[in-house]
């Protein structure tokens, strides 16, 4: 999936381009060289990821993270962040439908908190409601199901969480 996002092996020509640096401590959310977003859908056992660009307003989805300690998940995590240089994470804040939070809620907060230190990028936190049922559906319509589902389910629940993010900040420029 990661090739498909970076163009590879689609018969496209990356051509190089030379890279400014700059280095800023966050003068706003997004500097005109980080519109680059990684989105997360937490979970105890896996960690979905998706990448999306502000500038586009798509977001795909990437991977997902498995690890017994949160080493092992924050590892993958600093090896993404590396890859793509995100100007912003965006993490999903799970709900209880009538909108009261529940364990994993404050769970997420943790994990957004500790991104945000262990990275020094800010985080935004997205209501995730219904995105794992969502993401289930919508690969289910796409004849995706049982084992490849559930593979896939947890990166397609992030990539919806942060097409919600971009599609809110397409609006607010609007």
């Amino acid at each position: 999936m990661r090739d498909a996002v970076r163009g590879e092996g689609l018969g496209v020509r990356r051509e190089a381009s030379p890279v400014i640096a700059i280095f800023t401590p966050h003068p706003s959310p997004l500097t005109p060289h980080q519109t680059t977003v990684l989105g997360f859908d937490f979970g105890l056992k896996r960690i979905g990821v998706a990448v999306g660009d502000v500038m586009i307003g798509v977001a795909h989805p990437l991977e997902t993270l498995h690890g017994e300690s949160n080493e092992q998940k924050f590892g993958g995590i600093a090896a993404l962040i590396q890859e793509w240089q995100p100007g912003v994470l965006v993490v999903g804040l799970p709900f209880h439908l009538d909108g009261s939070e529940h364990d994993m809620t404050l769970r997420c907060r943790k994990f957004s908190r500790q991104l945000e230190g262990r990275f020094g990028l800010p985080v935004a936190l997205v209501d995730e409601r219904l995105t794992s049922e969502s993401a289930s559906q919508d690969l289910r319509e796409m004849g995706i199901t049982g084992r490849r589902q559930k593979e896939m389910l947890d990166q397609v629940a992030a990539q919806q969480i942060l097409q919600s993010y971009l599609d809110e900040k397409k609006h607010a420029t609007t």
